[in-house]
């Protein structure tokens, strides 16, 4: 009963004008007395993807053209309080949290100086990556200053991000993902909620799988959905240059209790 309450209490407060769908969220940051996507800790299946994947994964350094060694950077967009940013930085990535919210990322800072100890490197040969939390607009540009080079990446996670999003942002997030993502990198998905009747609405928005696979086939097209909020498949042409392509699906043996028995985990690549 509360969880249907909460859904019903954060689907009022995001009714109306679109355009401010972002402001709606640092309102909630800002008052902080009803944040119910926050659940305390790192969704273990990424503590698992990080752990069980890296044959597909790979370390956490790259070489660049030169032979010279630096550590992998991850991204991730919508980073709450930031605690999937602590675990990739135990994991030994420079771990990058972005928020809208000002308010958002000052709590990071906060969980890092209370909590960061709960966070232990994995491999110590490795040792851990940098941390560093960013407000700004996922969709804009400023904020990438913050990340070394151009800006790309070499790990992007996403669990809830693209549920907090209507819809209408899928075709720009598909594009923004294929824009930030290094060569040979790889994006991370906890897809959910996947089982949830699109017709609903949100947030969170329902995401089957073939929200995925159909949008990162395509980045940045608006795609047919059909009258029950399904996005239709195989009927959009072939796939864009900058396609993003599944390369592992499977169902988590962990995951956070809400999304047990119904979470899918995808990695995605060029």
């Amino acid at each position: 009963m509360a969880l249907q309450e909460d859904r019903a209490r954060l689907m009022a407060h995001f009714a109306g004008d679109i355009s401010k769908h972002q402001n709606k969220w640092s309102d909630l940051w800002d008052k902080g007395d009803f944040l119910p996507w926050d659940r305390g800790v790192p969704n273990p299946a990424l503590v698992d993807t990080l752990t069980d994947q890296r044959d597909l994964l790979g370390t956490c350094f790259v070489e660049d053209g030169f032979g010279n060694k630096r550590r992998k950077r991850a991204l991730v967009p919508g980073c709450g309080k930031g605690y999937d940013v602590l675990l990739l930085a135990g994991f030994g990535y420079d771990a990058f949290g972005l928020e809208v919210s000002e308010t958002a990322v000052n709590r990071c800072y906060e969980e890092q100086k209370a909590n960061g100890h709960k966070y232990p490197i994995r491999d110590e040969s490795s040792g851990a990556g940098a941390v560093k939390f960013m407000h700004g607009d996922f969709f804009g540009t400023d904020w990438m200053t913050n990340i070394e080079g151009d800006g790309k990446v070499d790990l992007i996670y996403d669990y809830t991000f693209l549920s907090a999003l209507p819809p209408s942002f899928r075709p720009d997030w598909a594009l923004r993902m294929a824009q930030l993502l290094a060569f040979k990198g790889n994006l991370i998905c906890i897809e959910f909620p996947s089982a949830k009747d699109p017709l609903i609405g949100g947030p969170p928005f329902a995401l089957p799988p073939q929200v995925y696979t159909e949008h990162l086939a395509h980045p940045g097209k608006e795609l047919p959905y059909d009258d029950k909020g399904h996005v239709k498949e195989g009927v959009s042409g072939p796939k864009s240059p900058v396609a993003l392509t599944r390369v592992a699906h499977w169902r988590p043996m962990r995951t956070h209790d809400i999304g047990k028995g119904q979470d899918w985990v995808s990695i995605w690549r060029y």
